[in-house]
C-alpha cells in the first residue's frame, strides 16, 4: 500500500503527534509544548558530534591553505549562515572575507521573506561563481529539509570547482548529495511543533551546529587563550571594556596599564597580553607569538585559573 500523496517523506515536514491539539491549548500549555520539543534539540546535535568535528577539521584545513568557510542557504538556514559569518570579525578579529554567508535572494532576503528564491537553481550555481569559490575553500550547504534547490545547485557547482563541501540538514538529503559531499551533518530533531516550521527546532539545531563549527575552528587557530576571546576587535565600548578586562586578568595589571598595553600593541589584545606578561616590547612579543603559531599560551604561558563565582 502506497502512502497518501499528502504525506511528505522528509522528516522536517512530518506531523508531530505530541502537538496535534496545540491549536486548542491554553497559552501556558503552548509554551510547555514548544519548550518540551526544544529540549530535544541538544541531544540531536550531540548525536552528530563526530560529523561536526570532521567539518571543523575541514574548516581548519581550509584556513591553513588560505581558503574560506562559505555558508550557503535559503530562508532561515541562509539567515543563520549569514549571521554566523557576520559575527566572526568582531568576535575573532577575522577579515570579513574569511567566513562568508550566502543567502538565496541576496541581502534583501535577510529582512524580507523571499521564499521563492530557494527554487532558483541557476542562482545557486551562479552564487558560487560570484563568490569565486576555489579548491581551497570549504562550502557548507545549510538546508533544513536537505532538498532546497538553491543549495543543491550551489553545492554541485562548488564541487565542479573542486571545493570541499558539506551539508547541514535535519532530514536525509538526496542520494546525490549524500554521495558527493565530504561531510554530512544531520541532527534529526524530528517533526516540528508546528508542522514544517523549520525556523523552530531545525533552526535551533542549525544555530548550535554553526556556532560550534566557527568557534571551534577559531580556537584551533589560536584565537582563544583558555576560554578568553583574545582576538576580538574593539569596535564598541563593550568590546573595548572586555579587551581591557582580559588584559587586566591575564597580566595582573590595573585598567590604565591594560589600556596602555593595548594601545602600544596597536589594538591587539593577544599581543598586549604577551607584552605585559613577558615584559617585552611589541616587536619581541610579536616574534614570540609568531613562533608559537599565534597561540598566546605558547608565547606567554598558561592563563590564570577561573575565579570561583
Amino acid at each position: 500500500m502506497t502512502a497518501p500523496d499528502f504525506l511528505d517523506p522528509r522528516l522536517t515536514e512530518q506531523r508531530n503527534s505530541r502537538t496535534a491539539r496545540i491549536d486548542v491549548a491554553a497559552t501556558l500549555e503552548i509554551v510547555d509544548l514548544i519548550n518540551t520539543e526544544d529540549a530535544t534539540v541538544a541531544a540531536a546535535v550531540r548525536a552528530v558530534r563526530a560529523e561536526i568535528a570532521r567539518a571543523i577539521d575541514l574548516v581548519v584545513e581550509a584556513f591553513k591553505q588560505g581558503g574560506r568557510l562559505v555558508y550557503v542557504g535559503a530562508g532561515t538556514s541562509g539567515r543563520l549562515g549569514v549571521l554566523d559569518a557576520s559575527e566572526c570579525p568582531p568576535t575573532f578579529g577575522t577579515p570579513p572575507e574569511m567566513v562568508v554567508g550566502i543567502i538565496a535572494g541576496g541581502l534583501q532576503a535577510l529582512v524580507k521573506g523571499l521564499e521563492g528564491a530557494e527554487d532558483d537553481v541557476n542562482a545557486g550555481a551562479r552564487a558560487m561563481d560570484d563568490a569565486a569559490v576555489m579548491p581551497k575553500d570549504f562550502v557548507l550547504g545549510i538546508a533544513a529539509s536537505g532538498t532546497t534547490p538553491f543549495v543543491r545547485a550551489a553545492l554541485g557547482r562548488a564541487q565542479t570547482l573542486a571545493a570541499v563541501t558539506g551539508l547541514l540538514s535535519c532530514s536525509d538529503p538526496p542520494q546525490i548529495l549524500a554521495e558527493t559531499c565530504d561531510v554530512l551533518i544531520l541532527p534529526k530533531v524530528g517533526p516540528e511543533a508546528l508542522t514544517g516550521s523549520t525556523r523552530m527546532k531545525a533552526g535551533t539545531a542549525t544555530k548550535l551546529v554553526l556556532n560550534t563549527i566557527s568557534t571551534a575552528a577559531m580556537i584551533r587557530q589560536g584565537r582563544a587563550y583558555g576560554n578568553l576571546m583574545v582576538d576580538l576587535m574593539a569596535w564598541s565600548d563593550k568590546l573595548r571594556d572586555r579587551g581591557e578586562r582580559i588584559v587586566m586578568e591575564c597580566a595582573g595589571v590595573d585598567r590604565s596599564a591594560a589600556r596602555r598595553a593595548i594601545e602600544a600593541a596597536g589594538g591587539s589584545v593577544k599581543l598586549a597580553i604577551v607584552m605585559t606578561k613577558r615584559r617585552l616590547g611589541k616587536a619581541e612579543a610579536a616574534r614570540l607569538l609568531e613562533q608559537a603559531g599565534g597561540f598566546v599560551r605558547g608565547a606567554a604561558g598558561d592563563p590564570p585559573p577561573v575565579r570561583p563565582l
